[in-house]
């Protein structure tokens, strides 16, 4: 299977900073492509959202490198894969709570992963960040928000109790595409709108997907998002 992909991270107009961190790997090995994305969004009304999404994201990297890759290639059965993430999480978690509590204070990151080899896609998630799918027309909400009234996070990555991720699986289709952002990306615009430009069927070489990315962006900022905007596009190609 290639991959068209593409990668958007704003500070935008507003915020300080950027307390968002994206991730996108491929690599080519004897059982075809690998590859793996995540959106990370660090919680804005907490101390150092950026250091909780930069970390998260750092080890994800680790863990694609020196866990998926291996446990891929060796065939291993899905249910491996998945837990394997699922003790990273719980580590994280751990790793995150004794810096919070060295530095006095609460910090945490939502976190959408999505790994993919063999047409076999699986996805694990946390937070509000999100992830679609996009095929014939339809676009498909895969995650589910997890927030209360007033847009206040139930779960996520952070100096908190340990909640084990979301699990998706499901197979990815050559001219299927799959968009995971922040809820910055989604906020100021409208369903009908992503799923028109997104329509896999529209674009055919990376450059439309960083113009389309960039269009949605702009458009965000312009209707008044004060959020910070992160994206990764990734379109199945054969």
């Amino acid at each position: 299977m290639r991959y068209l992909t593409g990668v958007y991270w704003c500070r935008g107009r507003v915020a300080q900073g950027n307390q968002d961190s994206v991730v996108l790997l491929q690599v080519l090995t004897a059982r075809g492509r690998v590859l793996m994305a995540a959106v990370c969004d660090g919680m804005s009304g907490l101390a150092q959202g950026e250091t909780a999404s930069g970390y998260v994201t750092e080890r994800l990297q680790e863990w694609f490198y020196e866990s998926l890759l291996y446990d891929v290639q060796k065939k291993k059965p899905l249910w491996v894969i998945r837990r394997s993430l699922d003790r990273l999480t719980f580590h994280m978690q751990q790793q995150l709570q004794q810096y919070a509590r060295q530095e006095e204070m609460e910090l945490g990151t939502t976190m959408t992963v999505l790994a993919v080899w063999e047409k076999t896609f699986l996805v694990w998630h946390l937070g509000d960040s999100r992830l679609y799918r996009l095929y014939g027309g339809h676009m498909e909400r895969v995650t589910k928000d997890h927030i209360r009234q007033r847009e206040q996070l139930t779960k996520c990555v952070g100096s908190f109790g340990y909640y084990t991720p979301d699990h998706h699986m499901g197979v990815l289709r050559r001219g299927e595409g799959i968009l995971l952002c922040s809820d910055g990306f989604r906020h100021c615009v409208t369903r009908e709108e992503l799923r028109e430009v997104f329509a896999p069927g529209r674009i055919r070489e990376e450059a439309q997907i960083e113009r389309r990315l960039l269009e949605i962006g702009e458009a965000c900022m312009k209707r008044g998002e004060q959020d910070n905007l992160s994206a990764v596009y990734i379109k199945a190609e054969r």
